[in-house]
């Protein structure tokens, strides 16, 4: 890469970071300003009906509360927060998340931006190890943590504020123990054991930090992890947090290379995560000790290149996937404003690719999920449409078959029709009857679902674990472990079996009405279980890499390390369990809602028709009166369908559009 290169891609490369940031916030809150003009039109046209406007609430939620969370990964002594403060604090001309030699982040730390609460610190202290409950349960509870107030105004505050995140404190071995913090099998950690028989150990479990940063502002979410030893004794990263980060930036340090621990924390927490895999970036950290003097600029480059390719190689990435910077010579740079260090610093590139690789990622994520839900609310508003311009073609056609005939035969119209309404009735009858079978079949689809019964097997397993140790013989944890997965993948196996019966049974009805009384033939929705299995089988492998990592029988410390990871893996497990039964929930109301939109629609028709011909007949309304309402009526439908063609065809615009070409054009 030429230093010309560098050099103008560096100018004003993190404005270019939160200009690209502002962009896709902007395409976001305008896609949700469509969609909510969209639901306004519906209530305004009399088109909405209660399942309508559920879904369309949550859509527009869901996109107001969208989140981009990137994750920085490393071991100690990496340089990881001084690279987020080179990233994103340099304006305030000195480090604000503390850095120096040795441990400084010592517990996972969030980094958001929520409007409704004041800039804040929230820590979780570090007792709350002592019993089972996740990071993720303690959310909950405000008054667990301990809250901060940040002065925006003072640097020096700030600092000041943040070095809490890094407090310590010494405490006994047993209670280390009882916290998951220490081995005793561990050698490494057997030498930090002082003369009164204490070890070191952080004071906070976790720390929220509620900043109005530009990038947070926008929905960035920073996760600071600290390290192997973070991520094995806090499971909630492994199975949480880690996972469904749209990015990781794992930090090495250049003068080091990777190191044992760095391919233990690549390979078990971040190489098998799932999501996007270009989101997968690998930095370089501190090349500036690869600068030397004695050597010539393309000596050292040569060294970093050298460095790039082990890493890929190590990592199992591709050479683009590495980033070599020295964030502190960067942050330096950005605080004396200095062009040509923050160059040869190199972290422009990153900066770059932040904005360039994973935005556009992320907005395929919401434009897919925006589009198949609009798609799908708009198809049934047509239906409703489609179905109201049958009824005034076959009115007009009853009506204009009038012209000039007796009154006998519009007393034969009329009794035609109240026959009609009859046979309509009676489907009712059958329509009823259905009701009643589905609200049977739903119950069961719930029982297999259930969540109590969910619960009393991980409270079951819970009463083991604290009897007992267990070892993988016949009866231990690992078979009980293997039944419990086993079980709640057969509840999901049989739900989706049941769903599988609901769905064969409303097609039927579909088709029956359809052929009976010309209702619109509909397609029940299809539901898919996968995700879940997906989900279970990713916490089952999770668990299993665990008891590898551990051995065959457990000591005291691993046994506590077990039971936090098996309550994490429970509150996954329900939590899978929770969105399973909200998602069945959204679909049963989407299998039988066009059913009933479309008898309440044939009701309606089939009333206005009797009362047309029934005023004809008594001669309060003139035929041709009757049939200009009519025609009146069939131009507006034409009207209402034009028009919510005209709002999806805006809708679409904006989806299909690139973030920077809608900051352009909205700009424009």
């Amino acid at each position: 890469m030429s230093t010309e290169y560098l050099h103008q891609d560096s100018i004003a490369a993190n404005d270019y970071m939160v200009a690209d940031f502002q962009a896709y916030s902007a395409w976001r809150s305008h896609l949700t300003q469509q969609i909510a003009q969209l639901q306004r039109w519906l209530a305004e046209q009399d088109l909405n009906d209660a399942q309508t406007d559920l879904r369309i609430k949550a859509l527009t939620e869901k996109l107001r509360e969208d989140k981009l969370n990137i994750a920085f990964v490393a071991e100690f002594s990496r340089g990881k927060s001084e690279l987020i403060n080179a990233i994103f604090f340099a304006h305030y001309g000195q480090r604000i998340l503390p850095s120096s030699a040795g441990r400084t982040t010592m517990c996972p730390t969030e980094l958001l931006y929520d409007a409704d609460k004041v800039p804040s610190i929230q820590l979780l202290p570090i007792e709350t190890r002592a019993g089972n409950v996740t990071t993720q349960e303690y959310r909950r509870y405000q008054d667990e943590w301990k809250t901060i107030e940040l002065d925006l105004d003072s640097p020096e505050a700030l600092l000041e504020a943040f070095r809490e995140i890094g407090a310590t404190c010494r405490v006994s071995v047993d209670t280390a123990k009882q916290y998951g913090l220490f081995d005793e099998n561990d050698p490494d950690q057997a030498v930090t054991v002082d003369q009164e028989g204490k070890v070191e150990i952080p004071c906070w479990r976790h720390a929220v930090i509620n900043f109005p940063h530009p990038l947070l502002e926008q929905g960035l979410v920073i996760l600071d992890t600290p390290g192997l030893n973070a991520i094995g004794t806090e499971p909630e990263l492994t199975l949480n947090l880690l996972p469904n980060a749209h990015a990781i930036l794992f930090i090495l340090a250049a003068d080091t290379g990777v190191t044992k621990s760095d391919i233990d924390v690549w390979r078990n927490h971040i190489a098998r995560s799932q999501g996007n895999r270009r989101g997968r970036l690998v930095v370089l950290n501190k090349i500036d000790g690869l600068w030397d003097p004695l050597k010539t600029e393309a000596q050292v480059q040569a060294e970093i290149d050298k460095q790039i390719r082990t890493t890929s190689e190590l990592l199992n990435v591709t050479p683009q996937q590495v980033f070599p910077v020295s964030a502190q010579k960067a942050l330096v740079a950005k605080v004396q404003d200095d062009d040509a260090l923050l160059v040869k610093s190199q972290l422009s590139r990153l900066e770059r690719a932040l904005s360039d690789d994973l935005l556009p990622g992320k907005q395929d994520i919401v434009r897919d999920a925006t589009q198949g839900e609009v798609e799908d609310i708009v198809l049934a508003i047509r239906s409703i449409l489609n179905t109201r311009q049958e009824g005034v073609n076959e009115q007009l056609a009853e009506l204009t078959g009038l012209r000039g005939k007796n009154q006998d035969v519009i007393l034969q119209m009329m009794d035609k029709v109240q026959e009609d309404k009859k046979h309509f009735e009676q489907g009712l009858v059958r329509f009823q009857a259905l009701r009643s079978v589905f609200s049977q079949q739903t119950n069961k689809l719930y029982s297999l679902l259930g969540k109590d019964a969910l619960k009393n097997e991980i409270t079951r397993i819970r009463t083991q674990m604290e009897r007992s140790m267990f070892s993988f013989g016949e009866g231990g944890l690992r078979n009980t472990m293997d039944r419990f997965f086993l079980d709640v993948n057969a509840s999901i196996t049989k739900s989706a079996e049941q769903v599988a019966e609901i769905q064969a049974m409303m097609a039927a009805m579909y088709k029956k009405f359809s052929e009976e009384h010309g209702l619109g033939q509909v397609t029940p929705p299809p539901f898919s279980t996968l995700k879940y299995h997906k989900e279970l089988a990713r916490l089952e492998r999770s668990f299993r890499e665990h008891f590898n990592t551990v051995g065959n029988i457990l000591t005291t410390s691993q046994g506590r390390l077990t039971r936090k990871f098996f309550e994490t893996i429970a509150s996954r497990v329900i939590y899978v369990f929770d969105v399973a039964n909200r998602d069945v929930e959204n679909w049963l109301k989407a299998v039988m809602a066009p059913m009933e939109t479309q008898v309440r629609e044939h009701q309606l028709q089939l009333r206005r028709r009797l009362e047309s011909i029934k005023r004809i007949h008594k001669a309060t309304d003139t035929l041709e009166d009757r049939i200009k309402e009519l025609n009146e009526f069939s131009a507006q439908l034409q009207d209402q369908l034009h028009s919510i063609d005209a709002q999806l065809r805006g809708i679409y615009a904006t989806l299909n559009s690139e973030i920077r070409d809608f900051a352009q054009a909205q700009a424009a």
